[in-house]
Protein backbone atom coordinates (compact mmCIF):
# COMPACT_ATOMS: atom_id res chain seq x y z
CA UNK A 1 0.00 0.00 0.00
CA UNK A 2 1.36 3.51 -0.86
CA UNK A 3 2.15 5.72 1.69
CA UNK A 4 -0.78 8.35 -0.14
CA UNK A 5 -3.49 5.94 0.39
CA UNK A 6 -2.71 5.20 3.97
CA UNK A 7 -2.52 8.71 4.42
CA UNK A 8 -5.79 9.23 2.66
CA UNK A 9 -7.94 6.34 4.89
CA UNK A 10 -5.98 7.64 8.45
CA UNK A 11 -7.49 11.21 7.27
CA UNK A 12 -10.57 10.56 6.58
CA UNK A 13 -10.94 8.48 9.46
CA UNK A 14 -9.90 11.52 11.44
CA UNK A 15 -12.47 13.79 9.32
CA UNK A 16 -15.55 11.35 9.88
CA UNK A 17 -14.78 11.16 13.95
CA UNK A 18 -14.57 14.89 14.05
CA UNK A 19 -11.34 14.93 15.63
CA UNK A 20 -11.21 18.64 16.35
CA UNK A 21 -6.80 19.14 16.01
CA UNK A 22 -5.23 17.35 13.39
CA UNK A 23 -1.60 18.37 13.21
CA UNK A 24 -0.19 17.30 9.90
CA UNK A 25 3.23 16.35 9.23
CA UNK A 26 4.76 16.83 5.39
CA UNK A 27 6.97 18.71 3.22
CA UNK A 28 4.82 18.40 0.56
CA UNK A 29 1.63 20.85 0.92
CA UNK A 30 0.35 20.58 -3.08
CA UNK A 31 0.07 16.18 -2.42
CA UNK A 32 -1.68 16.86 1.20
CA UNK A 33 -3.94 19.35 -0.13
CA UNK A 34 -4.66 16.73 -2.95
CA UNK A 35 -6.05 14.23 -0.42
CA UNK A 36 -8.38 16.53 0.98
CA UNK A 37 -9.76 17.71 -2.11
CA UNK A 38 -10.51 14.53 -2.60
CA UNK A 39 -11.89 13.66 0.99
CA UNK A 40 -14.28 17.06 0.24
CA UNK A 41 -15.58 15.73 -2.57
CA UNK A 42 -15.94 12.21 -1.60
CA UNK A 43 -17.57 12.41 1.79
CA UNK A 44 -19.10 16.12 0.79
CA UNK A 45 -18.57 18.07 3.97
CA UNK A 46 -17.51 21.42 3.85
CA UNK A 47 -13.57 22.30 4.63
CA UNK A 48 -11.96 25.41 3.76
CA UNK A 49 -7.99 26.31 3.32
CA UNK A 50 -6.21 29.25 3.85
CA UNK A 51 -2.56 30.27 2.86
CA UNK A 52 -1.10 33.33 2.83
CA UNK A 53 -1.32 33.76 -1.01
CA UNK A 54 -5.05 33.65 -1.45
CA UNK A 55 -6.61 33.66 1.71
CA UNK A 56 -9.46 31.25 2.87
CA UNK A 57 -11.06 29.50 -0.16
CA UNK A 58 -13.13 26.65 -0.36
CA UNK A 59 -11.29 23.52 -1.37
CA UNK A 60 -14.10 21.95 -3.59
CA UNK A 61 -15.38 25.47 -5.79
CA UNK A 62 -11.77 27.49 -5.54
CA UNK A 63 -13.69 30.35 -4.20
CA UNK A 64 -12.42 32.76 -1.73
CA UNK A 65 -14.77 33.54 1.21
CA UNK A 66 -12.44 35.38 3.14
CA UNK A 67 -9.84 38.04 1.83
CA UNK A 68 -7.96 38.60 4.85
CA UNK A 69 -4.62 36.84 3.68
CA UNK A 70 -2.85 36.82 7.37
CA UNK A 71 -2.85 34.07 9.74
CA UNK A 72 -4.46 35.07 12.29
CA UNK A 73 -7.41 37.05 10.26
CA UNK A 74 -7.84 33.23 8.83
CA UNK A 75 -8.02 31.78 12.41
CA UNK A 76 -10.28 34.50 14.04
CA UNK A 77 -12.95 34.16 10.62
CA UNK A 78 -12.44 30.40 11.57
CA UNK A 79 -13.18 30.78 14.88
CA UNK A 80 -16.16 32.85 13.67
CA UNK A 81 -17.88 30.05 11.18
CA UNK A 82 -17.77 27.85 13.98
CA UNK A 83 -19.45 29.14 16.16
CA UNK A 84 -22.20 29.70 13.88
CA UNK A 85 -22.08 26.66 12.34
CA UNK A 86 -21.45 23.35 13.05
CA UNK A 87 -18.84 20.58 11.53
CA UNK A 88 -16.80 22.44 9.59
CA UNK A 89 -13.28 21.82 8.64
CA UNK A 90 -10.43 24.40 8.09
CA UNK A 91 -7.00 23.64 7.00
CA UNK A 92 -4.26 25.54 7.71
CA UNK A 93 -0.91 25.19 5.31
CA UNK A 94 1.40 28.41 6.71
CA UNK A 95 1.33 28.54 10.29
CA UNK A 96 4.45 29.54 11.33
CA UNK A 97 5.86 29.72 15.42
CA UNK A 98 3.38 27.28 16.92
CA UNK A 99 6.14 24.53 18.15
CA UNK A 100 6.31 26.82 21.53
CA UNK A 101 3.72 28.71 23.81
CA UNK A 102 3.21 31.96 22.08
CA UNK A 103 0.83 34.40 20.53
CA UNK A 104 0.10 32.01 17.48
CA UNK A 105 -0.02 28.95 19.08
CA UNK A 106 -2.68 29.95 21.98
CA UNK A 107 -5.00 31.58 19.31
CA UNK A 108 -5.17 28.39 17.81
CA UNK A 109 -5.69 26.87 20.98
CA UNK A 110 -8.87 29.30 21.54
CA UNK A 111 -9.64 28.02 17.90
CA UNK A 112 -9.76 24.31 18.23
CA UNK A 113 -11.25 24.76 21.85
CA UNK A 114 -14.81 26.27 19.66
CA UNK A 115 -14.45 23.02 17.52
CA UNK A 116 -14.56 20.92 20.29
CA UNK A 117 -17.87 22.68 21.19
CA UNK A 118 -19.60 22.72 17.45
CA UNK A 119 -17.51 19.53 15.85
CA UNK A 120 -15.46 21.31 14.21
CA UNK A 121 -12.10 19.89 12.84
CA UNK A 122 -8.70 22.41 12.66
CA UNK A 123 -5.73 21.39 10.24
CA UNK A 124 -2.53 22.83 10.27
CA UNK A 125 0.17 21.50 7.31
CA UNK A 126 3.73 22.07 8.84
CA UNK A 127 7.06 20.57 9.02
CA UNK A 128 7.74 21.20 12.71
CA UNK A 129 6.47 19.79 16.06
CA UNK A 130 3.14 21.62 17.37
CA UNK A 131 3.57 23.29 21.10
CA UNK A 132 2.13 19.95 23.55
CA UNK A 133 -0.70 21.47 25.04
CA UNK A 134 -2.23 21.97 21.85
CA UNK A 135 -1.10 18.58 20.08
CA UNK A 136 -3.03 17.03 23.43
CA UNK A 137 -6.34 18.33 21.71
CA UNK A 138 -5.82 16.12 18.72
CA UNK A 139 -3.66 13.73 16.49
CA UNK A 140 -1.00 13.88 14.39
CA UNK A 141 -0.75 12.44 10.57
CA UNK A 142 2.16 12.39 8.28
CA UNK A 143 2.32 12.05 4.53
CA UNK A 144 5.56 10.24 3.54
CA UNK A 145 7.73 11.02 -0.03
CA UNK A 146 5.97 8.54 -2.41
CA UNK A 147 6.78 5.14 -2.04
CA UNK A 148 7.68 2.81 -5.14
CA UNK A 149 4.06 1.66 -5.71
CA UNK A 150 2.69 5.33 -5.82
CA UNK A 151 5.86 6.95 -7.67
CA UNK A 152 5.04 4.07 -10.35
CA UNK A 153 1.99 5.65 -10.31
CA UNK A 154 3.66 9.24 -10.84
CA UNK A 155 5.50 7.89 -13.76
CA UNK A 156 2.90 6.81 -15.69
CA UNK A 157 1.26 9.95 -15.56
CA UNK A 158 3.87 11.51 -16.40
CA UNK A 159 5.14 9.69 -19.50
CA UNK A 160 2.29 7.81 -20.65
CA UNK A 161 0.27 10.89 -21.90
CA UNK A 162 2.95 11.77 -24.90
CA UNK A 163 3.60 8.09 -26.37
CA UNK A 164 2.94 9.74 -29.92
CA UNK A 165 4.55 13.21 -29.11
CA UNK A 166 7.78 11.57 -28.53
CA UNK A 167 9.97 8.26 -28.65
CA UNK A 168 9.26 6.80 -25.83
CA UNK A 169 11.00 2.83 -25.68
CA UNK A 170 10.00 2.10 -21.98
CA UNK A 171 8.17 -0.87 -21.06
CA UNK A 172 6.43 -1.94 -17.76
CA UNK A 173 10.16 -3.24 -16.00
CA UNK A 174 11.73 -0.12 -17.42
CA UNK A 175 8.36 2.33 -15.49
CA UNK A 176 9.23 -0.07 -12.22
CA UNK A 177 12.92 0.44 -12.35
CA UNK A 178 12.34 4.07 -12.73
CA UNK A 179 9.77 3.93 -10.04
CA UNK A 180 12.62 2.17 -7.94
CA UNK A 181 15.46 5.07 -8.61
CA UNK A 182 12.42 8.08 -8.24
CA UNK A 183 11.08 6.43 -4.87
CA UNK A 184 11.45 8.89 -1.50
CA UNK A 185 11.67 12.10 -3.75
CA UNK A 186 8.73 13.99 -3.76
CA UNK A 187 6.30 13.91 -6.53
CA UNK A 188 7.45 17.37 -7.68
CA UNK A 189 11.02 16.15 -7.84
CA UNK A 190 9.86 13.75 -9.55
CA UNK A 191 7.89 15.25 -12.34
CA UNK A 192 10.97 17.92 -13.05
CA UNK A 193 13.61 14.92 -13.46
CA UNK A 194 11.32 12.75 -15.69
CA UNK A 195 10.20 16.52 -17.69
CA UNK A 196 14.04 17.14 -17.95
CA UNK A 197 14.54 13.93 -19.61
CA UNK A 198 11.85 14.17 -22.17
CA UNK A 199 12.67 17.38 -23.30
CA UNK A 200 15.33 16.27 -25.37
CA UNK A 201 12.27 14.24 -27.57
CA UNK A 202 12.83 11.13 -26.61
CA UNK A 203 12.53 8.39 -23.52
CA UNK A 204 15.32 6.10 -24.09
CA UNK A 205 16.39 2.48 -21.98
CA UNK A 206 19.59 4.70 -21.48
CA UNK A 207 17.47 7.39 -19.48
CA UNK A 208 16.76 5.04 -16.63
CA UNK A 209 21.02 5.34 -15.47
CA UNK A 210 20.42 8.96 -16.24
CA UNK A 211 17.70 9.07 -13.50
CA UNK A 212 19.87 7.76 -11.13
CA UNK A 213 22.25 10.68 -11.77
CA UNK A 214 19.67 13.29 -11.75
CA UNK A 215 18.41 12.24 -8.07
CA UNK A 216 21.93 11.96 -7.16
CA UNK A 217 22.40 15.78 -7.91
CA UNK A 218 19.61 16.69 -5.80
CA UNK A 219 20.96 14.62 -3.13
CA UNK A 220 24.88 16.05 -3.50
CA UNK A 221 24.60 17.69 -0.17
CA UNK A 222 23.35 15.45 2.42
CA UNK A 223 23.71 15.82 6.01
CA UNK A 224 26.22 14.22 7.35
CA UNK A 225 27.23 12.37 4.35
CA UNK A 226 30.36 12.97 1.75
CA UNK A 227 29.55 12.52 -1.98
CA UNK A 228 32.19 10.68 -3.19
CA UNK A 229 33.06 10.80 -7.06
CA UNK A 230 33.67 7.65 -9.21
CA UNK A 231 35.50 7.48 -12.14
CA UNK A 232 35.03 4.10 -13.77
CA UNK A 233 37.84 4.20 -16.12
CA UNK A 234 40.21 3.74 -12.74
CA UNK A 235 37.78 1.35 -10.96
CA UNK A 236 39.02 -2.67 -11.32
CA UNK A 237 39.21 -5.49 -9.07
CA UNK A 238 41.22 -8.19 -9.51
CA UNK A 239 41.83 -11.43 -6.72
CA UNK A 240 38.46 -11.38 -5.43
CA UNK A 241 36.47 -14.27 -7.16
CA UNK A 242 34.33 -14.76 -4.53
CA UNK A 243 33.45 -11.68 -3.37
CA UNK A 244 32.53 -10.55 -6.83
CA UNK A 245 30.17 -13.60 -7.38
CA UNK A 246 27.92 -12.80 -4.49
CA UNK A 247 27.78 -9.38 -5.59
CA UNK A 248 26.48 -10.36 -9.13
CA UNK A 249 23.82 -11.67 -7.04
CA UNK A 250 22.81 -9.34 -4.51
CA UNK A 251 23.06 -6.52 -7.21
CA UNK A 252 20.12 -8.03 -8.90
CA UNK A 253 18.28 -8.30 -5.48
CA UNK A 254 18.49 -4.52 -4.72
CA UNK A 255 16.51 -3.75 -7.89
CA UNK A 256 14.18 -6.60 -8.09
CA UNK A 257 10.44 -6.13 -6.57
CA UNK A 258 10.93 -8.37 -3.23
CA UNK A 259 7.54 -7.67 -2.28
CA UNK A 260 5.65 -10.27 -2.59
CA UNK A 261 8.27 -12.90 -1.31
CA UNK A 262 8.21 -10.29 2.18
CA UNK A 263 12.01 -10.58 1.52
CA UNK A 264 13.89 -7.14 2.34
CA UNK A 265 16.38 -5.42 0.20
CA UNK A 266 19.89 -6.77 0.39
CA UNK A 267 21.16 -4.63 3.76
CA UNK A 268 24.97 -4.60 2.96
CA UNK A 269 28.45 -6.32 3.60
CA UNK A 270 31.00 -5.94 6.30
CA UNK A 271 34.59 -6.68 4.72
CA UNK A 272 37.01 -7.20 7.37
CA UNK A 273 41.24 -8.02 6.42
CA UNK A 274 44.78 -6.92 5.89
CA UNK A 275 45.27 -3.56 5.27
CA UNK A 276 45.17 -2.22 1.53
CA UNK A 277 43.61 -5.71 0.17
CA UNK A 278 41.23 -3.95 -1.80
CA UNK A 279 38.35 -3.36 0.88
CA UNK A 280 37.85 -0.03 0.23
CA UNK A 281 38.66 0.17 -3.50
CA UNK A 282 35.88 -2.93 -3.69
CA UNK A 283 32.85 -0.06 -2.20
CA UNK A 284 33.76 2.53 -5.03
CA UNK A 285 33.73 -0.45 -7.35
CA UNK A 286 30.37 -2.09 -6.16
CA UNK A 287 28.49 1.94 -6.77
CA UNK A 288 30.48 2.22 -10.13
CA UNK A 289 29.25 -1.73 -11.71
CA UNK A 290 26.08 -0.85 -10.37
CA UNK A 291 25.37 2.58 -11.38
CA UNK A 292 24.62 3.86 -8.34
CA UNK A 293 25.76 6.54 -6.54
CA UNK A 294 28.09 6.44 -3.59
CA UNK A 295 27.94 7.85 -0.03
CA UNK A 296 30.96 7.98 2.56
CA UNK A 297 29.37 8.10 6.16
CA UNK A 298 32.38 9.65 8.44
CA UNK A 299 31.68 8.96 11.92
CA UNK A 300 34.53 11.45 12.90
CA UNK A 301 32.40 14.08 11.04
CA UNK A 302 29.00 13.66 13.10
CA UNK A 303 30.59 13.78 16.59
CA UNK A 304 29.46 16.28 18.42
CA UNK A 305 30.11 17.97 21.79
CA UNK A 306 27.06 18.05 23.01
CA UNK A 307 24.83 15.51 24.90
CA UNK A 308 22.71 13.92 22.47
CA UNK A 309 24.06 15.91 19.26
CA UNK A 310 26.51 12.80 18.15
CA UNK A 311 23.19 10.63 18.24
CA UNK A 312 21.45 13.17 16.58
CA UNK A 313 23.35 13.43 13.74
CA UNK A 314 24.18 10.20 12.86
CA UNK A 315 20.28 9.28 12.87
CA UNK A 316 19.62 12.42 10.43
CA UNK A 317 23.14 10.75 8.09
CA UNK A 318 21.27 7.55 8.11
CA UNK A 319 17.71 9.19 7.30
CA UNK A 320 19.39 10.94 4.37
CA UNK A 321 20.83 7.98 2.80
CA UNK A 322 17.28 6.14 3.14
CA UNK A 323 15.93 9.12 1.32
CA UNK A 324 18.68 8.74 -1.44
CA UNK A 325 17.62 5.22 -1.99
CA UNK A 326 18.90 3.18 -3.91
CA UNK A 327 22.61 3.98 -3.19
CA UNK A 328 25.57 2.51 -2.14
CA UNK A 329 26.72 3.95 1.60
CA UNK A 330 30.27 3.33 2.78
CA UNK A 331 31.76 3.58 5.79
CA UNK A 332 35.44 2.57 5.95
CA UNK A 333 36.85 1.55 9.19
CA UNK A 334 33.93 1.05 10.83
CA UNK A 335 35.35 -0.26 14.29
CA UNK A 336 36.89 3.74 14.19
CA UNK A 337 33.49 4.93 14.98
CA UNK A 338 31.68 2.19 16.95
CA UNK A 339 34.73 0.81 18.98
CA UNK A 340 33.86 0.68 22.45
CA UNK A 341 36.57 3.01 24.91
CA UNK A 342 37.67 2.88 28.08
CA UNK A 343 36.94 6.73 28.41
CA UNK A 344 33.47 7.12 26.95
CA UNK A 345 32.08 7.87 30.23
CA UNK A 346 29.16 9.38 28.76
CA UNK A 347 28.15 6.21 26.74
CA UNK A 348 27.92 7.74 23.22
CA UNK A 349 29.56 5.03 21.71
CA UNK A 350 27.12 2.74 23.41
CA UNK A 351 24.07 4.82 22.12
CA UNK A 352 25.69 5.17 18.23
CA UNK A 353 26.18 1.80 18.26
CA UNK A 354 22.53 0.82 19.60
CA UNK A 355 20.51 3.47 16.75
CA UNK A 356 23.04 1.78 13.84
CA UNK A 357 22.10 -1.67 14.57
CA UNK A 358 18.23 -0.74 14.89
CA UNK A 359 18.75 1.22 11.45
CA UNK A 360 20.06 -1.56 9.96
CA UNK A 361 18.20 -4.08 11.26
CA UNK A 362 14.80 -2.45 10.67
CA UNK A 363 15.29 0.29 7.95
CA UNK A 364 13.48 -1.14 4.58
CA UNK A 365 15.43 1.71 2.08
CA UNK A 366 17.52 -0.35 -0.75
CA UNK A 367 20.51 1.77 0.90
CA UNK A 368 23.41 -1.27 0.74
CA UNK A 369 26.19 -0.88 3.23
CA UNK A 370 29.51 -1.63 2.39
CA UNK A 371 31.35 -1.48 5.47
CA UNK A 372 35.11 -1.96 6.13
CA UNK A 373 37.38 -2.84 9.51
CA UNK A 374 40.90 -3.24 9.65
CA UNK A 375 40.88 -4.59 13.61
CA UNK A 376 37.36 -6.29 13.54
CA UNK A 377 38.28 -7.73 17.47
CA UNK A 378 37.52 -3.47 18.27
CA UNK A 379 33.79 -4.23 17.07
CA UNK A 380 31.24 -4.55 19.13
CA UNK A 381 29.97 -8.53 18.95
CA UNK A 382 26.18 -7.27 17.92
CA UNK A 383 27.54 -5.52 15.06
CA UNK A 384 28.75 -9.49 13.73
CA UNK A 385 26.14 -11.54 14.82
CA UNK A 386 24.26 -13.11 11.26
CA UNK A 387 21.50 -10.44 10.09
CA UNK A 388 23.15 -7.55 10.72
CA UNK A 389 25.04 -7.60 7.45
CA UNK A 390 24.05 -10.42 4.90
CA UNK A 391 27.79 -11.65 4.57
CA UNK A 392 31.35 -11.31 6.25
CA UNK A 393 34.07 -11.41 3.74
CA UNK A 394 37.42 -11.77 4.63
CA UNK A 395 40.08 -10.04 2.11
CA UNK A 396 43.37 -11.44 2.88
CA UNK A 397 46.74 -11.38 0.96
CA UNK A 398 46.43 -12.48 -2.66
CA UNK A 399 47.58 -15.59 -3.37
CA UNK A 400 49.91 -16.54 -6.59
CA UNK A 401 47.41 -16.54 -9.07
CA UNK A 402 45.51 -13.24 -7.42
CA UNK A 403 49.40 -11.68 -7.32
CA UNK A 404 49.11 -12.14 -11.42
CA UNK A 405 45.80 -10.81 -12.38
CA UNK A 406 46.22 -7.24 -9.95
CA UNK A 407 49.85 -6.88 -11.37
CA UNK A 408 48.78 -7.77 -14.63
CA UNK A 409 45.95 -5.30 -13.61
CA UNK A 410 48.21 -2.67 -13.02
CA UNK A 411 50.40 -3.10 -16.26
CA UNK A 412 47.48 -2.74 -18.73
CA UNK A 413 46.08 0.57 -16.78
CA UNK A 414 49.46 2.15 -16.58
CA UNK A 415 50.40 1.48 -20.18
CA UNK A 416 53.39 -0.23 -19.61
CA UNK A 417 55.29 -2.95 -21.92
CA UNK A 418 55.15 -6.68 -20.12
CA UNK A 419 58.20 -8.48 -19.03
CA UNK A 420 59.03 -11.98 -20.38
CA UNK A 421 57.68 -15.03 -19.05
CA UNK A 422 60.37 -15.55 -17.14
CA UNK A 423 60.91 -12.00 -15.00
CA UNK A 424 56.69 -12.59 -14.56
CA UNK A 425 57.42 -15.55 -12.70
CA UNK A 426 60.30 -13.88 -10.78
CA UNK A 427 58.19 -10.79 -9.63
CA UNK A 428 55.33 -13.21 -9.15
CA UNK A 429 57.57 -15.07 -6.49
CA UNK A 430 59.10 -11.79 -5.06
CA UNK A 431 55.57 -10.68 -4.09
CA UNK A 432 55.08 -13.40 -1.70
CA UNK A 433 53.47 -11.57 1.49
CA UNK A 434 52.15 -8.52 -0.83
CA UNK A 435 49.22 -6.66 -0.47
CA UNK A 436 47.44 -5.43 -3.28
CA UNK A 437 48.68 -1.64 -2.32
CA UNK A 438 52.62 -3.11 -2.29
CA UNK A 439 51.69 -4.69 -5.56
CA UNK A 440 50.41 -1.26 -6.92
CA UNK A 441 53.15 0.64 -5.68
CA UNK A 442 55.73 -0.99 -7.33
CA UNK A 443 54.14 -1.26 -10.66
CA UNK A 444 53.19 3.24 -10.23
CA UNK A 445 57.46 3.23 -9.52
CA UNK A 446 58.22 1.35 -12.81
CA UNK A 447 55.40 3.75 -14.09
CA UNK A 448 57.37 6.52 -13.17
CA UNK A 449 60.28 5.85 -14.77
CA UNK A 450 58.34 5.45 -17.91
CA UNK A 451 57.12 8.94 -17.64
CA UNK A 452 60.54 10.04 -17.09
CA UNK A 453 62.76 7.87 -19.32
CA UNK A 454 60.16 6.41 -21.60
CA UNK A 455 59.29 2.68 -22.07
CA UNK A 456 62.51 2.12 -24.03
CA UNK A 457 63.74 2.09 -20.53
CA UNK A 458 61.03 -0.45 -18.87
CA UNK A 459 63.36 -3.83 -18.61
CA UNK A 460 62.94 -7.16 -16.34
CA UNK A 461 65.95 -5.67 -14.57
CA UNK A 462 64.24 -2.29 -13.83
CA UNK A 463 60.79 -4.75 -12.80
CA UNK A 464 62.40 -6.85 -10.49
CA UNK A 465 64.56 -4.15 -8.66
CA UNK A 466 60.86 -2.12 -8.33
CA UNK A 467 59.42 -5.28 -6.72
CA UNK A 468 62.58 -5.80 -4.32
CA UNK A 469 62.61 -2.50 -3.00
CA UNK A 470 59.14 -2.80 -1.74
CA UNK A 471 58.93 -4.04 2.03
CA UNK A 472 55.19 -4.79 3.13
CA UNK A 473 53.60 -4.83 5.80
CA UNK A 474 53.32 -8.31 6.35
CA UNK A 475 56.93 -7.73 7.21
CA UNK A 476 57.04 -4.71 8.87
CA UNK A 477 54.63 -6.20 11.35
CA UNK A 478 54.47 -9.81 11.00
CA UNK A 479 52.75 -10.11 14.41
CA UNK A 480 50.01 -8.16 13.66
CA UNK A 481 48.82 -9.00 9.92
CA UNK A 482 48.96 -13.01 11.55
CA UNK A 483 46.75 -12.22 13.58
CA UNK A 484 44.20 -10.58 11.69
CA UNK A 485 44.22 -13.63 9.03
CA UNK A 486 44.01 -16.27 11.93
CA UNK A 487 40.83 -13.92 13.02
CA UNK A 488 39.82 -14.28 9.27
CA UNK A 489 39.98 -17.68 8.01
CA UNK A 490 37.84 -19.22 11.46
CA UNK A 491 35.12 -16.46 11.24
CA UNK A 492 34.37 -15.21 7.94
CA UNK A 493 33.83 -16.11 4.09
CA UNK A 494 37.07 -15.92 1.99
CA UNK A 495 36.54 -12.86 -0.51
CA UNK A 496 38.89 -14.88 -3.10
CA UNK A 497 36.35 -17.61 -3.43
CA UNK A 498 39.02 -20.24 -2.67
CA UNK A 499 38.21 -22.35 0.77
CA UNK A 500 41.23 -22.38 3.47
CA UNK A 501 42.94 -25.88 4.50
CA UNK A 502 42.29 -25.03 7.86
CA UNK A 503 45.20 -28.45 8.33
CA UNK A 504 47.67 -26.48 6.62
CA UNK A 505 46.47 -23.20 6.52
CA UNK A 506 47.18 -22.85 3.14
CA UNK A 507 44.74 -21.89 0.37
CA UNK A 508 43.29 -25.00 -1.59
CA UNK A 509 41.62 -24.36 -5.29
CA UNK A 510 38.16 -25.32 -4.15
CA UNK A 511 35.36 -22.62 -4.45
CA UNK A 512 33.20 -22.17 -1.44
CA UNK A 513 29.25 -21.62 -1.83
CA UNK A 514 28.75 -18.24 -1.60
CA UNK A 515 25.09 -17.71 -2.86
Amino acid sequence: MSHKVEFKTSLLRMFRARIPFISIRSIERSRVLEVVQQLAEEINIPIYVHSLSHGMMDIKTKKGVNDDRSVSGGIDFAVQNISQRQNLTFVFTEVSDIEDDNVVSRHVYDCVVQAIERGGSVCIISTKSVWPQLQRLGMTLTLDAPNEEEMLEIVKDCVIPYKGSIQIEWEENDYKMAATILANMTKIEAENVLATQMAKGALTKEDIKELSQAKDKLFSDISGLEKVKLDSSTLSVAGLGGLQQWLDNQGQLLTADLKARKLRPPRGVLLVGVPGCGKSLSAKFIASSWNLPLYRLDFASIQGMYVGQSENRLKEALASADNAAPCILWIDEIEKGLAASANDSSGVTTRMVGQFLFWLQESMAKVFVVATANDVTKLPPELLRKGRFDELFFVDLPEEQERKEIINLYIRRNLLPEPSAEAFENIISLSEGFAGSDLEGAVRDIAIQAVIHGNETIDDTLFKKCFKNIVPLSKTSPERIEAIRLWGRERAVPASGLAWNTTSDKVIGKRSILI
